[in-house]
């Protein structure tokens, strides 16, 4: 069987994250700052060490309020990939907010020298305008999808279902999806908050557990399957998570797997 393959993301959403909650805080932004000011070093170490490559989706607006930490990102050679200007679900906004804010991202990435080969949406989430817009924009991929968990794909556009209506297929569009999904998401695991309630705080261990368990599940039994894990500076940069990245990497090179950046996975779909 062909090797597997590993894709470390990182969405560096920093203040936008909070800032799209009905109710903000000095001390929630703080926790978002702390994703540039530590998360993002420490990674960048962590991966300079290690030899691995990886894949960065950035807001336009952390671009804008971080721009020597996302530029450290570009020169130790990893990708930049778009993940909206200020981290608003797309299923929230109109198709004129939702277009407005994907272009200023998109020029605010060209303004850093990047034009980006992949998108994800700000909360894994999408709107009914959110795959046509991406294609219409020239994306090669997309990352924001459960439909498969580790085989790229082509997500339909225009699918039609309702209650007691069966699903009557819409087109492929010409993405590459390479899907992600919750349970290889650290914020979900790891991330506590007071209000709205978020009860986070699992152990590394546990997460190891999953990671693991996905990881070996694939490498036994597809074909070059490709797994995507989705992370955050300001939670897998705490010390004792990225310890447990660590291990994990360990992990996937026992078994063979290869480290790569989305959109060189992406490229060699073709």
């Amino acid at each position: 069987m062909a090797s597997s393959r590993v894709c470390l993301s990182f969405d560096f959403d920093a203040l936008s994250v909070w800032l799209a909650y009905d109710r903000v805080t000095p001390a929630m932004l703080n926790r978002g700052e702390y994703g540039a000011r530590v998360g993002v070093p420490r990674i960048l170490g962590f991966l300079e060490e290690r030899e691995l490559d990886a894949t960065f989706f950035v807001p336009g607006h952390t671009v804008e309020s971080f721009p020597a930490e996302t530029a450290s990102i570009l020169e130790a050679g990893h990708e930049i990939a778009h993940h909206s200007y200020a981290h608003i679900d797309p299923s929230l906004q109109t198709p004129e907010e939702e277009r407005a804010d994907m272009e200023r991202a998109w020029t605010v990435l060209e303004g850093i020298g990047v034009t980006p080969l992949g998108f994800r949406a700000p909360s894994a989430d999408l709107s009914e305008s959110t795959l046509t817009l991406v294609e219409e924009l020239g994306f090669l991929y997309d990352s924001s999808l459960m439909t498969d968990d580790y085989r790229p794909f082509h997500p339909r556009i225009g699918d039609r279902v309702a209650r007691g209506v069966p699903l009557e297929r819409g087109r492929e569009s010409t993405l590459w999806e390479l899907p992600l999904c919750f349970e290889l998401d650290d914020w979900v695991h790891f991330q506590f908050n007071f209000d709205p309630y978020r009860k986070g705080g699992a152990t590394p261990s546990q997460v190891l557990e999953i990671w693991r368990a996905e990881l070996d599940w694939m490498d036994a039994n597809v074909d070059g399957g490709i797994l995507t894990v989705t992370m955050h500076p300001q939670v897998i940069g705490r010390g004792h998570r990225i310890a447990m990245l660590g291990e994990f990497v360990d992990r996937c090179r026992e078994v063979g797997a290869r480290f790569e950046r989305m959109g060189d996975v992406a490229r060699s779909l073709g």
